[in-house]
């Protein structure tokens, strides 16, 4: 008999079976070719088959338990689809085996072909990693190395105390406060001109004057040291915003994507002030996510607000505050709300700037989350459409001073 090669087989049929007996391999092999023998006619006839090599060596693998016989049957084929599945379906009319019942069924036809091309995609993905790491870098890659080193050329001296800046201190109507050198060159290679370093643990003349001309935002590293310095600067100076690297890393070794992350994610100088407070061994402080777009902010006005006596305060359970933490992730950036029922299901999103007159419009609202900051105009609109929960990025309103349940990012 002829025996087709592993490489030339294009379909392997899968076969499970049952047999109500004991019987041996060649019991089940006789089987098959007895009693499909004129069934298929002379082209599909399982022994020419195997003769010309377009069906394999028939593989069955079997074992006997409590007087039962289960196994399996592997036929590998060159046939094409409709002739292999034909060669498939011949062998579930096969009910007797020796002198026992049995039950054939084929579970599956595999395509050799797409193993193969599975494995070749694989290995493709290996070849062009290494290709790729040992090509020289196209020429975007080298425009962005002399770019990189011309604005690392770019730092200068500012002020009398003679600090380490970008070039753009003057003409910027933000600026961001470092610690050293090293921060402002990192923040100076992507692309950050506005840079100006203390030098030092204690503030300069220079950063407190202007802190009091342009709106300052303190970049600190992620570990206790930046904690002292915005406590520094924040006794000295007045300090708009604060943000802070990842935790356990510094301003000049994080790259332009956590740069950017963390600009976003800045808190004005009072909040920071506060937390620090609060939490002075604090190693990490939860900073608040803000719009990437939202460069000019104003400062809270705190106006006086009557608190709220003997407020009965909702529980959160785990799966709503799940839900909140992800409806809110994935509305950062959109300057986008979310007004829920109370099953969490979506009732309607709006523009920030919509939020009040929707609930005005929806009488069973149970949340509002939103890209944005809790006000007290949110607020007020929450308490007259009977809202439960206000989840937004920081809040402008006290916890006490409203029987709507305010949660922020830091919160969740």
């Amino acid at each position: 008999m002829g025996k087709i090669s592993p490489v030339a087989a294009k379909y392997i049929i899968h076969t499970n079976i049952e047999i109500d007996g004991v019987v041996d391999r060649p019991d089940v092999i006789g089987a098959i070719f007895g009693q499909t023998e004129g069934l298929l006619g002379a082209d599909l006839e399982l022994r020419e088959l195997q003769k010309s090599g377009r069906i394999g060596r028939i593989e069955v693998n079997t074992e006997t338990r409590t007087g039962k016989t289960k196994g399996t049957i592997i036929i590998p084929s060159s046939l094409d689809k409709a002739e292999t599945s034909i060669v498939g379906a011949a062998l579930e009319i096969i009910q007797r085996i020796g002198p026992c019942n049995a039950k054939l069924e084929v579970i599956n036809i595999e395509d050799v072909r797409v193993s193969k091309r599975s494995m070749l995609i694989e290995r493709a993905k290996v070849l062009l990693k290494k290709m790729m790491e040992n090509t020289m870098p196209d020429s975007q890659e080298i425009a962005d190395e002399v770019t990189a080193s011309v604005r690392v050329m770019e730092i200068v001296e500012y002020g009398k105390d003679r600090l380490p800046a970008g070039p753009a201190i003057d003409e910027s109507d933000e600026v961001i406060i470092v610690e050293g050198r090293a921060d402002v060159l990192n923040l100076l290679k992507h692309g950050f001109k506005n840079a100006v370093a203390i030098n030092g643990t204690s503030v300069p003349e220079t950063i407190v004057e202007l802190c009091g001309k342009k709106v300052v935002t303190a970049f600190v590293d992620g570990d206790r040291g930046g904690n002292l310095i915005i406590k520094e600067l924040t006794s000295v100076a007045d300090i708009d915003f604060v943000t802070k690297a990842p935790d356990g890393k510094e301003v000049e070794e994080i790259t332009k994507k956590e740069i950017h992350k963390a600009l976003r994610s800045r808190i004005s100088g009072e909040q920071a002030k506060l937390e620090l407070s609060r939490e002075p061994d604090r190693t990490s402080m939860e900073l608040v996510k803000r719009h990437p777009q939202q460069q000019q902010f104003q400062r809270p006005m705190q106006r006086p607000y009557q608190p709220v006596p003997n407020v009965r305060r909702v529980q959160i359970s785990i799966e709503e505050k799940n839900a909140f933490k992800s409806m809110l992730e994935d509305l950062i950036g959109t300057r986008g709300a979310e007004i829920l029922d109370s099953k969490l299901a979506v009732l309607g999103k709006v523009p920030i700037s919509e939020i009040q007159t929707a609930l005005k419009s929806i009488n069973n609202a149970h949340a509002v989350v939103f890209d944005g900051s809790i006000e007290r105009e949110i607020v007020k609109a929450a308490e007259d459409s009977n809202v439960k929960f206000l989840i937004g990025m920081d809040s402008k309103v006290r916890p006490n001073e409203t029987r709507v349940n305010l949660l922020t990012v830091s919160e969740l």
